[in-house]
């Protein structure tokens, strides 16, 4: 099986346990919004019986990379059956937010597309994969209630992250988006001085108590932004994981630890 994400990879694992080998394209605190898929890649995808992608134009290569591949496994959309956020910039964003997995609802949903597309492809061990998916449901179950605890003891719930990649956690947990250093979806965004003046002054005026920068994105931006404003920049060990989980031995190199450690990140800065 081939995942296109970290996050699909880690879900892939989980559900695959002993009967599934996972290749996972993208790897830690890579951007997948500008990656350039490498030969192996393309190999690996052309020989997958099962492909798993997000969808909603988070793989921008992921079209061309997969006519070159010419796969004759199934490929699977992780974002089917999602309640999708509308983008800011709809125009250039038409296939809205598609930064789903921060909602452990959602994830619950691609863990089941997951399930699904593998039982199908090896129905011998769809037992196994089945048991595997409603043991991590029951985990995401009790992740999703520890967070909500934590978030409502906030004061303080107003947000500023390094781009727009935490709407589905922040609805999903009542906090507010104030606003982000990129403002876009896509981190390649260019940034204008008029989009720095907007920043500075709506974290001036909304009363927001820190910056939060992410693990993937270099914080020089937002370090400066923090700096204007006169206020705490969360960054290095930190920093939120956003578009990727984290390396190997670190906070974010799981599913569960990304969401903890940005839960834990909001809550120490915001209380």
């Amino acid at each position: 099986m081939v995942a296109t994400t970290t996050q699909l990879a880690d879900f892939a694992r989980i559900v695959g346990g002993e009967q599934a080998r996972v290749y996972g394209v993208l790897k830690a605190n890579i951007d997948p919004h500008d990656y350039e898929p490498s030969p192996a890649d393309v190999q690996q995808l052309g020989a997958a019986d099962v492909i798993v992608k997000n969808g909603l134009d988070l793989e921008g290569w992921f079209e061309d990379t997969i006519k070159a591949a010419a796969p004759k496994g199934q490929i699977i959309e992780a974002s089917d059956g999602i309640d999708i956020r509308k983008a800011g910039d709809e125009a250039e964003h038409p296939e809205g937010d598609p930064h789903i997995w921060h909602n452990p609802a959602n994830a619950k949903i691609m863990v089941n597309s997951i399930e699904e597309g593998l039982s199908k492809a090896d129905p011998e061990h769809a037992s196994d994969y089945q048991r595997n998916e409603a043991e991590y449901v029951r985990q995401l179950d009790a992740l999703d209630a520890e967070i909500k605890a934590q978030v409502a003891t906030l004061p303080n719930k107003k947000v500023v992250t390094n781009h727009d990649a935490f709407g589905y956690y922040l609805d999903h947990y009542g906090l507010e988006f104030v606003g982000s250093i990129i403002p876009s979806f896509d981190t390649q965004a260019e940034l204008s001085a008029e989009n720095i003046q907007d920043i500075v002054g709506k974290i001036r005026s909304s009363g927001v108590k820190a910056v939060f920068s992410e693990s993937s994105l270099p914080p020089k931006t937002a370090e400066a932004i923090g700096k204007e404003s006169g206020v705490k920049v969360v960054a290095g060990e930190d920093a939120l994981y956003g578009d990727t989980l984290g390396p190997q031995g670190s906070d974010g190199d799981t599913y569960l630890k990304m969401i903890r450690h940005n839960t834990k990140a909001l809550v120490d800065n915001l209380s």
